[in-house]
């Protein structure tokens, strides 16, 4: 009986500890999580613009969210729900990746003739298929591109009107699309809040936007963009990250899904109105997408920290 009562009272005292020991480690990482928030709010509040981040691990539920359903200017992350709209077309067999599209400057679809785009230096009668296009469009964020898939795609009211219909009710293309006027004047090509965008991205990677076999293939698409001089200049190089960026005068952008290590996670960053309105390396908003992600990773991932590259100009 003894025996018994001994090994009660000792199971006993093992629960207690392991609640004890769960306890302390929760409380650690409720520590942990509001020394990070404390850290992005900082950061936020000293960027000379309007700031919006939202950041969700996608594994814990772990989240982070500043300003995360304000509106703001998409500027080339609007290619992204281009993207979307064109394979739910190639899904419904409406249009196929290897349809030839023929080139002219009737086509009227970047209206700078400094654009840097590879699209736009096309000679007249030149054929194209819709893959190059799609990839240029989100591989080099060609805008020439971006304006003809958005056309192939249906247009904005298309674009639009699957956004709606799958939930995303601040994100809209402006641009050349009827009734959206205004909205273009005041955000340029398109809106969309960080919440909403990297929901949109996190879909994709679930393959609940199209169908599986569209998302796996936007997904890859969406891993081989050459703009890796921002937010992914501060993930490891040898770790899958799927992303796209914008940037207009005032306002740079970032969604980025990284597959890491210890778990997937999400973020969505988004400037407006910055007083920064330079094209360099060391822009004000370049920088915070730079140090935010960098931020970010050694967070969720403190076994494997990685530092900023120096003399990363040299290769931007």
């Amino acid at each position: 009986m003894k025996k018994r009562y001994g090994g009660t009272i000792t199971l006993i005292m093992i629960l207690f500890l392991l609640i004890a020991c769960e306890k302390e480690s929760k409380t650690g990482e409720a520590q942990k999580h509001e020394a990070m928030s404390k850290a992005l709010e900082s950061h936020i509040k000293s960027f000379e613009g309007r700031v919006g981040l939202y950041v969700k691990h996608l594994e814990t539920g772990e989240e982070f969210a500043f300003n995360e359903n304000d509106v703001f200017p998409t500027a080339s992350l609007v290619k992204v729900p281009i993207m979307v709209k064109l394979f739910d077309k190639l899904d419904k067999n409406e249009i196929k990746l290897q349809d030839s599209y023929t080139y002219s400057d009737s086509l009227d679809l970047y209206p700078y003739p400094d654009d840097e785009g590879i699209t736009g230096q096309l000679r007249e009668g030149a054929h194209i298929t819709l893959n190059k296009l799609a990839n240029l469009m989100i591989y080099l964020s060609d805008n020439d591109a971006s304006l003809w898939c958005q056309a192939i795609a249906g247009g904005g009211l298309e674009i639009n009107a699957w956004l709606d219909a799958n939930g995303f009710e601040q994100t809209r293309v402006n641009s050349r699309t009827a009734g959206r006027e205004a909205d273009r004047e005041k955000m340029g090509w398109g809106q969309t809040t960080p919440r909403e965008m990297a929901e949109l991205l996190v879909k994709i990677y679930r393959g609940e936007a199209v169908s599986q076999a569209a998302d796996e293939e936007m997904y890859r698409m969406l891993g081989r963009v050459i703009y890796h001089g921002e937010a992914l200049a501060g993930i490891p190089p040898d770790v899958q990250a799927a992303s796209k960026q914008g940037a207009i005068s005032r306002s740079r952008s970032e969604v980025v899904l990284v597959n890491a290590p210890a778990g997937d996670y999400v973020f969505c960053i988004i400037t407006d109105d910055q007083q920064d309105t330079s094209w360099e390396f060391d822009n004000d908003g370049f920088r915070f997408l730079r140090e935010i992600s960098n931020e970010l990773w050694n967070y969720f991932e403190p076994h494997k920290p990685y530092q900023l590259r120096t003399q990363l100009e040299k290769y931007w």
